[in-house]
């Protein structure tokens, strides 16, 4: 494959890397000045939502007006939340645009605050008018799956009062997680180590999964990862003080809105039932053989005698290939030609037109993402750093960012906004979909065994690492519904009976990951949201494998239903939209699958290294 010379910089410096790998958030707003006309704005809408109130009973006319309101307010919310809160993630560090973020904050919570009579109001009306409504005005349709949703919820809205109550408290809600943000990112001081080489490198994210990527010497990746996780070693109190916070918050608005659980809160806006995480639990403990066997044979394979976590993100062929940022556009926009033309050469103009942050620099946030922006685009940000599974993670994003720029072209902004549920089939098809094109045109045979472990891979971390993850998330929020108390010890035991859990024997000095619990940002940001990837993993493979195999008629119909997917956004519950797909999550079959599958690959990986040996 022609690679592009072009490699990530040397420099962490922010403004000496080239412009053409910085995204360009002048499409949101092009200078400060229109930002805070639209935050102003913003106020006034906020008013002129609230005259709204006690009108909604005059009857359809109005429950339109006010649904059309709080589209408009909606709308300019999130561009005004995005774009200072878009600008911080490049630079966590910048306390004027934190300072402007806050601002923002403050005013989403009077936003909540001063909608807080809309659902209860809403609810009085009963709902056989409301149908009768809903079935004579055709303009209510955008707006008929959230209103039938508020009357599905209807026993875990409260009154007037207690909604305002719980607006008032919504800005505590963010507060843990911006904490660890600050502990995390902005404050976060890595150790530099000094490598077998001689070399020296700063044991940051980044540079820390590179590192077990390509460091061929235990001892150097060893170096890593006590360095990189040093800072949470060093802090164990601290973070789990912060933990017990995000648990507490949890358990505080499932008991006001009247749930059982934590789980059952953070499932019921989606309605998927709890027993969707918990058979995907169990079912992940029970089938975890070809996990561990995969771990047995990489220690094998690269004759280690103790064999740790850090080492299972060692290729197990030694080789020189890095793929520069370059060169992916082309990879990826070849890989989704199943799609048709129009769905390329969006993915074309992402890159062309700034779309993505691509390299890591000083203060910027840890990890990926793509953050959409009703109206303008979605915006991709990486810390890419030329490795195979950098290239994945912009396959990965670039999925997230066309199931939203499908669903804002074909949704209204009422029913644009798709469930976490849904959106990671999109990024983890589009992987499987780079894979593919990736050993398409590779006939080099390490490099083969290399994307073969790296499907492996993908389910060992998008569907066993995720799902043991949910574990401990289950496990931690139940601590705190049973009033125990949340301390390190505790978070530690916890995590370490999952680790043990999942992979048994197959690693040493499991002992070592006691706190690694804390380096999860989802954890904190976004509780009971890991288990999606391992329910999207099972769903993608079997969506990857029809698009792929079969006749051609079979094929072309799973494509039509897999864009009609993305492009149906939120407009009715995951679970039923999957099962429109072709998947049905409400059971164990997509999983057990999976699980069937990862045998089969370690069965292939096996029989590919006793060849590759065998020429040597």
């Amino acid at each position: 494959m022609t690679e592009s010379a072009a490699t990530k910089p040397t420099t962490r410096n922010r403004a000496e890397i080239q412009e053409r790998y910085l995204w360009d958030l002048a499409h949101i707003y092009p200078a400060w000045e229109p930002w805070e006309a639209d935050l102003e704005r913003l106020q006034a809408l906020m008013s002129s939502y609230q005259e709204l109130k006690g009108t909604l009973a005059e009857g359809p006319h109005r429950v339109l007006e006010a649904s059309r309101r709080s589209d408009e307010l909606g709308q300019l919310a999130y561009r005004v939340y995005q774009f200072p809160g878009l600008m911080q993630s490049q630079d966590t560090r910048d306390n004027g645009v934190q300072a402007k973020l806050e601002r923002v904050r403050l005013a989403l919570a009077a936003f909540r605050q001063a909608t807080a009579w809309y659902a209860p109001e809403l609810l009085r009306i009963p709902e056989a008018t409301m149908k009768t409504w809903l079935d004579a005005t055709p303009e209510l349709a955008p707006y008929r799956f959230g209103i039938e949703e508020s009357y599905r919820m209807q026993r875990h809205v409260l009154d007037e009062e207690g909604e305002r109550l719980l607006a008032f408290a919504s800005p505590f809600a963010g507060t843990p997680a911006h904490t660890y943000s600050m502990m995390a990112d902005a404050d976060v001081r890595y150790p530099s180590v000094t490598l077998s080489d001689g070399g020296t490198v700063v044991a940051s994210h980044a540079n820390y999964m590179q590192g077990l990527s390509s460091c061929r010497n235990q001892a150097d990746r060893e170096a890593l990862f006590k360095a990189h996780f040093s800072v949470l070693d060093a802090a164990p109190n601290t973070y789990a003080a912060i933990f017990s916070g995000v648990l507490q918050k949890d358990w505080f608005t499932a008991r006001a809105r009247r749930y059982a659980s934590s789980l059952e809160a953070a499932l019921d806006e989606d309605n998927i039932p709890p027993a969707v995480v918990e058979n995907l639990v169990a079912t992940a403990r029970t089938g975890a053989a070809p996990l561990q066997r995969y771990q047995q044979l990489r220690r094998r394979a690269l004759g280690l005698e103790r064999y740790r976590y850090f080492d299972a993100y060692l290729p197990l062929v030694e080789l020189d290939w890095n793929l520069p940022f370059d060169s992916v556009q082309r990879l990826l926009v070849d890989s989704v030609a199943v799609f048709g033309e129009t769905y390329q050469s969006t993915v074309a103009r992402s890159f062309s037109e700034r779309w993505i942050d691509v390299y890591e620099n000083e203060g910027k946030r840890s990890g990926a993402f793509s953050a959409g922006v009703y109206g303008v685009h979605p915006y991709m940000l990486l810390n890419y750093a030329d490795t195979l599974n950098d290239a994945f993670t912009v396959a990965h994003e670039m999925g997230h960012t066309m199931h939203t720029v499908l669903s804002h072209e074909s949704q209204p902004y009422a029913t644009s906004s798709y469930s976490i549920f849904v959106a990671e089939v999109a990024s983890m098809t589009n992987e499987s979909l780079l894979l593919d094109r990736l050993l398409a045109e590779e006939s080099d045979p390490a490099r083969r065994v290399t994307l073969l472990q790296h499907a492996i891979d993908d389910i060992a971390a998008g569907f066993y690492r995720q799902a043991m993850f949910a574990d401990f998330e289950l496990r931690a929020h139940r601590e705190v519904e049973a009033d125990r108390p949340i301390t390190a010890e505790v978070l530690q035991r916890l995590y370490l009976e999952v680790l043990r859990s999942f992979f048994g024997t197959s690693l040493d000095d499991q002992e070592w990951y006691a706190n690694t619990w804390a380096g999860i940002p989802h954890f904190y940001a976004s509780p009971f949201y890991v288990f999606q990837y391992a329910t999207s993993k099972a769903a993608a493979v079997l969506l990857h494998r029809r698009m792929t195999e079969g006749d051609e008629a079979a094929r072309a119909a799973t494509v039509a239903r897999y864009l009609e997917l993305l492009r149906a956004g939120g407009s009715d519950h995951p679970i039923r939209l999957l099962q429109r797909a072709g998947v049905d999550l409400g059971t164990t079959e997509p999983t057990e699958a999976l699980v069937a599958e990862m045998d089969r690959l370690v069965d292939r990986l096996e029989a590919e290294l006793a060849v590759l040996s065998s020429q040597f």
